[in-house]
């Protein structure tokens, strides 16, 4: 039986509530761990000890986190998507990119003060000196890759096009994730925490688009009914 629109949104503060609480809890464990030095910590340094091997390969991947190389694919498509909708005359058109701009701007706001308050060492393949919890670099490419996905998917015309879209957007957030963690730049506890933090923005963030796209979603016409004597 298909799920009606007044269902889908009935099931939608449910889901929304779990896909918020599962990575805040997650990143609260991860954050009293570090903060500790708990065993989560220990296990998280021998773990480290095995991954990492740095090379030219895994340093170009982590660039995939800097600002100058994710923040204009973000740029390019907030522009895009505000051009398409202003000419679409999609009501609250600016809402979108404003609400990703807002989330990329709260990057270093929430980062900064989590490294001060953590100040965890880094690997033995950095200099000394504290603030690699949680990473910046993991951060910034997960919340400007999959802020410009979320912004894109409605306005891609295929399935194709929109699952080679996720695809990749996935492979830049992990190749750069994984490029953090090999070439030696954090722990891989720094990335995790990351990644779960970056899950409660991002869950935020599909909840205001969802919330934006909804009012402008076209409705299906009601069938005419059949003339008078046709069977």
């Amino acid at each position: 039986m298909p799920i009606s629109a007044n269902q889908e949104r009935a099931a939608l503060p449910g889901s929304a509530a779990l896909l918020l609480a599962l990575p805040a809890l997650l990143f609260a464990l991860i954050t009293w761990q570090v903060a500790a030095d708990g065993p989560l910590v220990r296990l998280d340094e021998r773990l480290s000890r095995v991954l990492v091997n740095p090379d030219r390969f895994s340093e170009l991947l982590s660039d995939l986190g800097n600002i100058p190389v994710a923040v204009p694919v973000l740029a390019a498509a907030l522009g895009y998507v505000a051009v398409r909708g202003r000419r679409a005359g999609a009501e609250r058109w600016w809402l979108p990119v404003a609400a990703a701009a807002l989330l990329m701007v709260l990057v270093p706001a929430l980062i900064v003060p989590l490294k001060a308050l953590t100040a965890r060492p880094g690997t033995p393949a950095e200099p000394p000196g504290t603030g690699y919890y949680p990473s910046g670099h993991t951060a910034t490419a997960a919340v400007a890759y999959v802020s410009a996905t979320l912004l894109l998917l409605p306005w891609l015309r295929t399935a194709l096009v929109r699952r080679a879209v996720i695809i990749l957007c996935a492979a830049l957030v992990l190749g750069a994730s994984y490029g953090l963690v090999r070439r030696g730049y954090h722990w891989p506890l720094d990335v995790v925490g990351s990644w779960c933090l970056c899950a409660v923005l991002l869950t935020s963030l599909w909840l205001v688009l969802r919330r934006t796209a909804a009012p402008d979603r076209p409705c299906r016409p009601a069938p005419e009914p059949d003339p008078p004597g046709r069977v």
